[in-house]
């Protein structure tokens, strides 16, 4: 009847023997390769019970070692842990289900029917970067948006409260720190995925004249012509702009000028074409995505910026003060620094991608 027996079990050859170790070899190999991978219950692997029993001893061990707080337990056994690598940056561990990455600026009551906060959803957003001393070209000004604008003030001066005098300032959004501009402002209110729901962003300064402007109009020439980046045309008997940002009378819009001997480098690039103001620029939803990251944290004033528009639009852009003599010197030398940044961002590039 051939040998004997241990404990029921037959004995095994030695082929036997280091075939099951290789097996158990191969199983902790595959488990740290799977480390770096999304969890697998062991439940779903076809293994011997007891052979189960030993491994989820060291593999709890391991797992508790090698992984933060987060990934640990969440609660019962029967709750998968969740780890989906697709996710937005610092959502792995949320079911995609649960998942809001884009927001606006819809107020919300504190109180009542969520179905009853919005009677209109805003469709556009319109900043001003503010002090008290403009308030009456300001209130001049949001009168020629209607409600499908929403309107947000930036308080460089910090005084807010006084602004109630005016009945549509009790639904504007208002931010208040002193002694900023207003790209300090956009670069940390204005995030491309708090303002989604807006098909287009106004970023104006507070002094502009609007006797002549409306801007359910201006939305309209937008819309037609394809503007991803524009701005109103500007008197033209004002001789201290640039010839591209004033406005012609026999043409809806334009995205080339003549420019004096000499401000033109190239008949193509800023501020002969594709040139569009600081002062008074309105970006679609989708540029502005791209204008924000190149926004610049500590080039506050935006000289410059207005030369590079053009690189967050396909073909040409659209067109649309120069800061006090106190903060001039500054304007310029950030103008020089960001011409300067942008430069060597694009020998790097180019190094990288092997096309120098």
């Amino acid at each position: 009847m051939g040998g004997s027996h241990r404990s029921g079990m037959p004995k095994r050859s030695s082929d036997g023997a280091r075939l099951f170790i290789a097996t158990i070899m191969g199983i902790v190999f595959g488990f740290f390769v799977g480390m770096s991978f999304p969890y697998v219950s062991l439940n779903k692997i076809n293994l011997p019970s007891s052979l189960i029993s030993s491994l989820d001893v060291a593999i709890t061990d391991i797992h508790r070692s090698t992984t933060s707080k987060s990934l640990e337990d969440h609660g019962p056994s029967n709750v998968p842990k969740i780890y989906v690598q697709t996710n937005p940056r610092g959502a792995e561990l949320l079911p995609p289900g649960i998942i809001v990455s884009e927001s606006d600026l819809y107020l919300r009551r504190l109180w009542g029917d969520p179905s009853e906060d919005l009677k209109k959803k805003p469709k556009y957003l319109v900043t001003f970067t503010v002090g008290l001393d403009q308030k009456n070209n300001i209130d001049a000004a949001v009168k020629k948006f209607s409600e499908d604008f929403i309107i947000m003030l930036f308080h460089y001066d910090g005084r807010v409260t006084e602004w109630d005098q005016f009945e549509w300032s009790k639904s504007a959004i208002h931010v208040s720190v002193k002694k900023q501009t207003k790209w300090w402002y956009a670069k940390r209110f204005l995030h491309p995925d708090i303002i989604a729901a807006y098909e287009y962003i106004f970023i104006w300064d507070e002094d502009l004249g609007v006797e002549h402007f409306n801007g359910n109009k201006y939305i309209e020439l937008v819309k037609k012509h394809g503007l991803e980046i524009s701005q109103p045309g500007l008197e033209p008997n004002n001789g201290l702009t640039w010839q591209m940002t004033k406005r012609r009378g026999d043409r809806e819009v334009h995205k080339d000028t003549e420019e004096k001997p000499g401000w033109c480098s190239d008949p193509h690039l800023p501020p002969c074409a594709a040139f569009v103001e600081i002062m008074a620029p309105v970006f679609s939803r989708e540029a502005w995505r791209c204008v924000w990251h190149m926004l610049q944290n500590d080039l506050v004033h935006g000289w410059g910026l207005d030369f590079a528009l053009r690189r967050c639009v396909e073909g040409q852009s659209e067109n649309g003060k120069a800061p006090w003599e106190g903060v001039r010197a500054r304007c310029r030398s950030e103008w020089a620094e960001f011409q300067s940044r942008l430069n060597k961002a694009d020998k790097s590039y180019l190094a990288q991608s092997g096309k120098v």
